[in-house]
């Protein structure tokens, strides 16, 4: 009774088109009100102490650097690097745009963020290099979504709050299958553009390419620090994201002198506003967090899922499965915060890893990013290159077969996430 009072709130605010911040908190209330311990002053509670986190400052950190990257010329410069490196291949600039994205991904952690840079960098060229736009932009939307998988990310950092789980372990995790991801894209990209009449670009001379590498320097060193400083116990990922903020800014201020005194406040407003929308997000989450602890609605769960508890790769199908429905209707930051605090203790029940749960969890929902209806991902990268959703849909569907095939293969070979992460976090 208590999981269809909950989830018949939810939707049925989110079907009247309330927000789903303001959904969750309904849903929270009705909770307090079927228990009879109704008090707003536990819901204002609740409400503070959901954005009072440490872990949380990361956040506004993290889309302040992506913003800052974005706008001080560091994603341009990375897309050179990619350039020389792989665009004279056939088909060079798919991969380019693939290579961006897991260089971009290990800076800002933001798949809107990135995904947005490398449509209005990429897609013209692409599209004047004679590649299909709707199919450029697919790929583009597609290698988006790795920026949540291969830290930093600010997916793992709401996962590890609504979770209880290390994020600095999950953010080790997340590498190894963040390539995998990028090599399936590529095998796609090969797949869907090999019978493309396109000239390749000429290759790149060893002095291009070490010019290129040069001017690119300053912002291909940040994914080295943040990685290695989380690997060596130098800086917390909150102190992580704080460096990533600083250091982008003194590079695209001092060293590039891209990002004028005078376009400042714009980057910080734009920062806030982002930050402002997800941490009222999360502090909504925890009073309905708070009511699913009460209540006790994991342990329903689990009676619901008894006869899976014993088989943990069937459990884990299953449940990827429901988040991958629930990916289609739901954008990624509300489905952390409504589905983590069920969803860990029953895996945690059933003997499965809970680090290894998370990274396959981050995967499954920033593969809901490029899903239709909702597709966050999807809708900016549609607006940032004008094109019609429905290309952009039906082009982008090899590419979310080869994320899905990645993720079938993690549920079955966990292995493949376990060993690399407990190597990297040595």
């Amino acid at each position: 009774m208590i999981l269809t009072i909950f989830l018949g709130t939810l939707l049925g605010a989110m079907a009247m088109g309330m927000s789903i911040a303001f959904a969750l908190l309904l849903s929270g209330v009705a909770l307090m009100y079927h228990m009879d311990m109704f008090d707003a002053q536990i819901v204002a509670q609740n409400l503070i102490n959901g954005a009072d986190s440490f872990a949380l400052l990361a956040v506004p950190f993290f889309l302040l650097a992506g913003e800052v990257m974005n706008v001080g010329g560091l994603s341009r410069r990375i897309v050179n690097v990619a350039l020389a490196l792989v665009g004279h291949v056939k088909g060079g600039l798919g991969y380019v745009a693939i290579l961006a994205s897991c260089i971009l991904a290990s800076l800002s952690g933001s798949a809107v963020a990135d995904a947005a840079a490398l449509a209005v960098l990429l897609v013209p060229m692409m599209v004047r290099a004679g590649h299909d736009q709707a199919r450029s932009s697919a790929l583009i939307a597609a290698g988006g979504i790795i920026a949540p998988i291969i830290p930093p990310s600010i997916g793992f950092i709401l996962l590890g709050v609504a979770g209880n789980l290390s994020i600095s372990k999950l953010f080790l995790a997340g590498i190894v299958p963040g390539i995998l991801i990028a090599a399936s894209l590529c095998v796609a990209w090969w797949w869907v553009s090999r019978s493309e009449d396109i000239q390749p670009a000429p290759r790149k001379s060893a002095a291009e390419i070490i010019a290129a590498v040069r001017d690119g320097f300053w912002a291909l060193l940040l994914p080295g620090i943040i990685i290695g400083g989380l690997k060596f116990g130098i800086f917390t990922p909150t102190e992580a994201a704080v460096v990533a903020a600083v250091y982008s800014l003194f590079v695209a201020m001092v060293v590039y002198r891209e990002l004028k005194p005078s376009q400042l406040f714009h980057v910080l407003t734009v920062s806030a506003q982002t930050t402002g929308i997800v941490m009222f997000l999360v502090a909504a989450s925890l009073v309905s967090a708070w009511m699913i602890t009460i209540a006790d609605l994991p342990s329903q769960l689990i009676e619901l899922l008894a006869p899976l508890m014993d088989d943990p790769t069937l459990l884990m199908l299953v449940i990827m499965l429901i988040i991958v429905l629930v990916g289609t209707a739901m954008d990624m930051a509300p489905t952390i915060l409504i589905l983590a605090p069920v969803l860990v203790p029953v895996v945690t029940q059933a003997g499965i890893d809970p680090i290894y749960f998370g990274v396959l969890f981050i995967i499954n929902t920033s593969i809901g990013l490029i899903t239709p209806p909702v597709g966050t991902v999807l809708n900016v990268v549609c607006g940032a290159t004008r094109t019609k959703m429905g290309a952009l849909i039906k082009a982008i569907s090899p590419f979310l077969i080869a994320e899905l095939a990645v993720l079938f293969l993690l549920v079955l070979f966990p292995s493949i996430v376990t060993v690399p992460a407990a190597w990297f976090a040595r």
